[in-house]
């Protein structure tokens, strides 16, 4: 009679994503995960093949989260594709307060994670369509990738506690995405 499971893939996943907002990347184990789900460490290999298979199932489940949570910004849904960029890039800002460890792996330069396509694509789909509105479709990635890049600079820099001449960090914030909105809209007009 084989053992029953004492621990699912979602329970596993979601302790990694706890101890790698606690711990740091290098206490994100499979010693110290089996230990949070209460099992055995060789009990995981069942469910997950090593670490590095556990990390990309976590970075994974983050950018879902990171999406959803674009999806779900308030004015997100506004008519108005300037009212929504602002608002997503206002909650990859609140994301990456509440959850910085795990921004900062979904963004790391030379990153060998392998994610999920389907994840990907499904945490672009806003970005990539307020691009769309607002720089047309030929030039929708790449206003994607323009307003990533600042978001993710300026959040990372925010983070690390790069901004040291003093001022207001949060108007500074409101003033850049206020910019890129317009210098994205203005593309589309070319």
């Amino acid at each position: 009679m084989p053992t029953p499971d004492r621990t699912s893939l979602a329970e596993i996943v979601e302790a990694g994503r706890e101890l790698l907002e606690r711990d740091g990347l290098d206490g994100l184990t499979m010693q110290a995960v089996a230990t949070r789900v209460g099992v055995r460490a060789p009990s995981l290999y069942k469910r997950v093949s090593n670490r590095d298979a556990l990390i990309t199932l976590v970075a994974d489940a983050t950018l879902r989260e990171l999406g959803d949570s674009i999806d779900a910004a308030p004015d997100a849904r506004d008519g108005d594709p300037r009212a929504r960029l602002r608002a997503m890039a206002r909650a990859v800002r609140a994301f990456a307060r509440r959850r910085p460890v795990a921004f900062r792996l979904i963004f790391a330069p030379g990153a060998e994670l392998r994610l999920d396509p389907d994840s990907l694509a499904r945490s672009s789909a806003s970005v990539l369509a307020v691009s769309a509105e607002l720089a047309g479709e030929e030039h929708a990635l790449d206003a994607a990738r323009t307003f990533t890049a600042w978001a993710n600079g300026f959040v990372s820099m925010e983070l690390a506690g790069a901004f040291r001449l003093g001022g207001d960090v949060d108007r500074a914030f409101e003033f850049g995405i206020e910019r890129l909105a317009d210098a994205v809209a203005a593309s589309g007009t070319r």
